[in-house]
């Protein structure tokens, strides 16, 4: 896999088809992106499970923090790594002796791992790197272009104004809409040139 360039039908395939996943490093301090990724993931329907062993006894979300990837207790299908790129290393090791192992690991924006990711690779897993899940996932449900983005996904068709309960491109439904004042505003005064 050339990890400088993810097609998005991989990407696609991966949101697609995880239900649960560990999110290493977690934060419950609101302002941290960690928190914005793991409340807007788990707002889109993924299982989210936060492990940061300096918050045990703490939760994020409702979800109680676990100190590692064996204290879960359950299998999980994604590993989304929000730590420093010299820590991944062990957190793959972690993940591959879990039984069963996660179907993907997941290292965040600004980590990068090549050696953890042959690894992982070795064993049959699928590997992200030096990407965020909740900005892929906007990019690619096309969430993202309602508030003004480039998602750089090409179509001739305007994406439709979000609402509660809409059913988004990446098989997931949308649960906060996206109404807002200048969002209503503008999709109402939308005039299509002719």
């Amino acid at each position: 896999m050339n990890h400088d360039a993810y097609p998005d039908s991989y990407i696609r395939e991966i949101l697609n088809g995880v239900k649960s996943i560990a999110m290493v490093g977690a934060s419950p301090v609101n302002v941290r992106p960690s928190y914005f990724a793991f409340k807007y993931l788990a707002q889109r329907g993924y299982d989210m499970i936060p492990v940061n062993p300096g918050h045990l006894g703490k939760s994020l979300l409702g979800k109680p923090f676990v100190a590692s990837l064996r204290d879960i207790g359950r299998p999980i299908d994604m590993v989304d790594i929000f730590r420093n790129s010299s820590h991944i290393m062990p957190v793959v090791d972690e993940a591959l002796e879990l039984t069963p192992p996660p179907k993907i690991i997941w290292m965040q924006l600004g980590a990068r791992d090549d050696a953890a990711a042959a690894k992982a690779e070795a064993a049959g897993l699928k590997v992200v790197m030096n990407r965020c899940p909740k900005i892929e996932y906007g990019r690619l449900s096309s969430e993202i272009s309602w508030m003004g983005v480039n998602s750089r996904t090409l179509s001739s068709k305007r994406a439709p104004m979000p609402t509660q309960g809409m059913q988004l491109s990446l098989n997931r439904t949308s649960l906060g809409g996206g109404q807002t004042t200048a969002s209503d505003r503008a999709a109402k005064n939308k005039t299509d040139p002719v």
